[in-house]
């Protein structure tokens, strides 16, 4: 025979992308952010990245050196990790809280279940709701604001430190309570809400205060389309997170009644474009159907806005995506596509 064919078992077809390269490309992606976070917060921003980096990959080499399993800090997803999660937290949070963070994302969330691949959520989001229950003040309290922007200065006058979610939150509700409060402080108080109206500059370029990744929305969104360009995530969760985020923000956000809620605003503040172009696409922790991925990001927009708008947190990406990780087994089972000639039983 001119021909030898070889017989193996499957899998028969191979992906030229490693754990490695994707991760890569993911490291990639963020540096963007990485940049603006140091011109806007200053030399901090990078020292809190180091720190959190840096114990997510000693605190993965520690565990399966005693674990007796192989180091896997080459594929580096420990780093993405460590950068996902400091991407959370603001810039003058102590450092030894990012240390701390680093240790629970790779020892509970994610060696704990057995490593890469096994981890039922976000290791990244699960360290920032461990941190943000153990020290809500330091991860709620925004001292330093960003260089320039006219949205930060007015802010400023009614809420020192307050990222444009919590300004408006608290603003709405002095407006809604004015009896309560005084003149000056309404008068206060509606002032933030006309600004916030017109800050989609600031949001958008990152003007404002709040976690050291998710201020500019313009350097999330260049790092998303170099990794939609890569083919690393889809379009499903990403643009169907925030779309329901926008459309019920519309619907129930406004003072005035229906359809009067601000939805520009709602999708360029906080931390919705990094969540769901980063952290709702984790190939681990999202699902795996098409159809899976659309419902799992209208949940992650349900949940988010529920929480922006009636919750305690201005802020409910983190803990929609941390909700919805936990029905991907679910939704895998219940939207798995029927084989070719399946017939359903009666």
């Amino acid at each position: 025979m001119d021909k030898l064919f070889r017989v193996s078992s499957s899998p028969h077809l191979y992906d030229k992308d490693s754990v490695q390269k994707i991760m890569l490309y993911v490291i990639i992606a963020l540096l963007p952010a990485l940049a603006g976070s140091f011109y806007f917060f200053g030399p901090r921003a990078l020292w809190v990245v180091a720190a959190t980096v840096a114990s997510c990959v000693i605190t993965e080499a520690v565990l399966e050196k005693m674990m007796k399993k192989p180091v896997t800090i080459n594929d580096l997803s420990a780093v993405v990790t460590g950068m996902l999660l400091a991407y959370n937290l603001p810039a003058e949070i102590p450092i030894w809280m990012p240390v701390l963070g680093g240790i629970f994302a790779i020892g509970i969330a994610k060696q704990a279940f057995g490593g890469l691949g096994y981890n039922p959520v976000n290791p990244a989001l699960a360290a920032r709701a461990f941190m943000l229950a153990s020290w809500p003040v330091q991860m709620t309290v925004f001292k330093t604001l960003p260089r320039g922007g006219t949205l930060s200065a007015t802010m400023v006058d009614v809420f020192s430190g307050a990222t444009p979610l919590n300004a408006l939150k608290q603003s709405l509700n002095i407006v809604k309570h004015a009896d309560a409060f005084s003149v000056e402080k309404v008068v206060g108080a509606s002032r933030t809400i006309r600004a916030l109206q017109d800050s989609y500059s600031d949001l958008f370029f990152g003007k404002v205060g709040g976690c050291l990744g998710e201020t500019s929305a313009i350097l999330l969104l260049i790092g998303a389309a170099f990794l939609m360009y890569r083919r690393i995530i889809g379009w499903r969760i990403p643009f169907t997170f925030i779309a329901t985020v926008g459309i019920l923000a519309w619907m129930f956000g406004g003072q005035a009644g229906l359809f009067s809620g601000d939805a520009i605003f709602h999708i360029l503040a906080g931390g919705l474009i990094l969540g769901a172009f980063f952290m709702a696409t984790d190939m681990v922790t999202s699902p795996i159907t098409p159809k899976g991925q659309i419902y799992f990001g209208a949940g992650c927009g349900v949940i988010a806005i529920v929480i922006r708008l009636i919750g305690g947190y201005p802020e409910g990406v983190s803990y929609s995506i941390l909700l919805m990780n936990l029905t991907v087994p679910l939704l895998n089972r219940y939207t798995k596509p029927r084989i070719l000639g399946e017939r359903k039983k009666k």
